[in-house]
């Protein structure tokens, strides 16, 4: 782990990885911590109760309160972004997502800080191209969204400035777990699940739609993605922090599971006999539905042999049982 004493950068600290990156540091006893981020009037400082941290500040601060302060920095985990796959208002995203991001690694490729930033697994588009986190084949991905197409864009740039091999990006694949409450439309079909089950007694599950071009076939509710769990998400993000490690990198599970498994999991979780329903996918999701993920995660633990990771069933128990039943965060 890197030296607690200096100060550690987490952008969207707030947000649902970012607080819960600062609660795996504190367990770590690193409490010397600068949040950034845009509270705006959105519940997400809720995610930040009972976290250690140095100070907080908004986004469009960072840069005038980063002169100087070069000597003072161990780290920046960037992984403040608009992670809303629906937005379309591209030139917000590419302000947003793109500019910003780019600002901030140049300022610390050029200061030699620990840079570690948040792609993600949406840049894989339909997956037709693989889930090979090997940058040499990012001109072959073509993402489905303009939020996959925004984090594309900050890795081809990096690849193409050769900053790839002085800093880390992170392509997170499905992640879920406590913090995610304040995410509204954008919280995990899990989060989504629970209380539909509870109240109803059933789930539903997106019937399967070909989209034009479309080779693949799959039974109703057998669509699979990666699914992985926030704790093990952040501890895999503090891997990287006393690592010497750079370019891209997988955060997943290296497995898929159907969404007729998750959802089976859930009701054995909840105590409940399981019924599920398959209805019609949304007109605007179609073409742009990711029916299958499955992170390679050869390279992940090539850089750390000695990591373990937990069945994927313990986190689904963990974060019902321990956080939505009883409504806490983590």
């Amino acid at each position: 782990m890197a030296n607690k004493h200096k100060l550690i950068i987490v952008t969207g600290g707030a947000g649902f990885i970012g607080s819960a990156l600062i609660r795996f540091l504190n367990d770590q006893g690193i409490t010397n911590i600068l949040v950034v981020d845009d509270l705006g009037k959105s519940e997400k400082w809720k995610n930040l109760i009972g976290k250690q941290f140095s100070q907080i500040i908004h986004k469009d601060r960072l840069f005038t309160w980063l002169e100087g302060k070069e000597a003072e920095l161990g780290a920046i985990f960037h992984l403040g972004a608009c992670s809303n796959t629906m937005e379309i208002d591209a030139g917000y995203l590419l302000a947003n997502n793109v500019h910003y991001s780019q600002k901030l690694i140049e300022y610390a490729v050029k200061a030699q800080i620990r840079f570690i930033y948040a792609s993600s697994a949406a840049t894989y588009g339909d997956g037709k191209a693989g889930f090979s986190d090997d940058s040499s084949k990012l001109l072959d991905l073509k993402p489905l969204n303009m939020y996959g197409f925004s984090k594309h864009l900050v890795d081809l740039w990096a690849l193409k400035e050769g900053f790839l091999d002085k800093i880390v990006g992170l392509k997170y694949f499905n992640i879920f777990g406590p913090n995610e409450d304040h995410k509204g439309a954008m919280t995990s079909a899990l989060f989504k699940m629970v209380p539909e089950i509870k109240n109803t007694g059933v789930v539903k599950l997106f019937k399967f739609t070909k989209s034009k071009g479309e080779i693949e076939s799959y039974a109703d509710g057998e669509q699979s993605r990666d699914f992985l769990y926030v704790k093990e998400a952040v501890k895999m993000t503090a891997s990287f922090l006393g690592s010497k490690e750079t370019g891209l990198f997988n955060i997943g599970m290296g497995a898929s599971s159907t969404w007729n498994y998750l959802a089976k999991t859930l009701f054995i979780a909840l105590g409940i006999e399981e019924r599920m329903e398959y209805i019609d996918m949304p007109s605007q999701l179609i073409g742009k539905y990711q029916n299958y993920t499955c992170a390679d995660m050869k390279k992940f633990f090539q850089a750390f042999p000695n990591y373990k990771m937990e069945p994927l069933s313990q986190g689904i128990f963990d974060y019902i049982q321990n956080y939505i039943l009883p409504g806490e965060k983590w």
